[in-house]
């Protein structure tokens, strides 16, 4: 059983599929839990295009930008 987290709402389904595709829906922010894991985030962003989302929000994570020193460069 997952379940989909919003605004104080929760909601249930049986699978993960599901529960990925209502999310998708809302197109906001939510928490989706269950079977030992929790991931949250607004789902559906598919592609990156002239550095902005479907929705025209700005991408600007960078591997680079990261907090701490990445692996190879501690060793």
């Amino acid at each position: 059983m997952f379940t989909v987290k919003n605004n104080n709402n929760n909601k249930n389904f049986v699978d993960l599929a599901s529960a990925m595709e209502y999310a998708k829906l809302l197109n906001e922010f939510v928490t989706i839990s269950g079977n030992g894991f929790e991931v949250c985030g607004i789902f559906g962003v598919d592609s990156i295009e002239d550095g902005k989302c479907p929705d025209g929000v700005a991408y600007d994570w960078n591997k680079a930008s990261r907090i701490g020193r990445v692996k190879k460069e501690r060793t």
